[in-house]
């Protein structure tokens, strides 16, 4: 009897992805790392990097100096997932990053157009695996902010995590982050 091997997926490391990134593989391209495969990442256009720029602004005016607010830097999630939000709210300061990326957030952002269906179900799983407590969509296209909270296992969900409330907010509404309650950002100061 003949054994037949069927092929297998190279699933990345973060070592490699590194090696590959230090190679100049990468050069030019917007790619993230997510559970072992890179990602090239679609073109920002301009609504995109601005509402970017309006989260920053508004999360700087609620979290205090006990953290650091990063923009579309590598978030450690694993050996096999280092993705980049487009906002992350970090324990500590810039300096305590030096050495390595954060392992962790009290908040993440993705502000999404075109990729929302990625960023609710990928990139939702994702956040929920990892412990993320508190990630919010920017939905352009629909002018609101999308907040899911209490992650949850799954085996329906991309990864097999997901998030147990999803709360959707429209402009004239405000978002209280978890790690900063007595902070409120209003939805219209985060769209452009």
């Amino acid at each position: 009897m003949v054994s037949i091997t069927q092929p297998q997926v190279h699933v990345w490391t973060r070592d490699e992805y590194h090696r590959l990134a230090n190679l100049g593989f990468f050069e030019g391209r917007r790619v993230e790392l997510v559970e072992g495969q890179v990602m090239d990442m679609a073109a920002m256009g301009s609504p995109h990097a601005a509402a970017v720029d309006l989260v920053d602004a508004a999360l700087k005016a609620v979290f205090d100096s006990g953290y650091y607010i990063r923009q579309q830097k590598p978030l450690v999630i694993s050996d096999i997932s280092e993705p980049e939000p487009d906002v992350a709210v970090v324990p500590g300061t810039i300096r305590d990053y030096a050495e390595a990326h954060p392992t962790t957030a009290a908040l993440l952002v993705e502000v999404a157009d075109t990729s929302v269906s990625y960023d609710r179900t990928v990139k939702g799983s994702l956040y929920a695996k990892a412990g993320i407590a508190d990630y919010w969509i920017v939905n352009l296209a629909q002018r609101q902010v999308e907040v899911s909270r209490q992650p949850v296992a799954d085996d329906e969900a991309t990864y097999g995590w997901c998030y147990g409330e999803v709360l959707t907010f429209p402009p004239g509404q405000t978002v209280a982050p978890l790690a900063a309650v007595d902070g409120r950002v209003a939805v219209e100061d985060v769209l452009p």
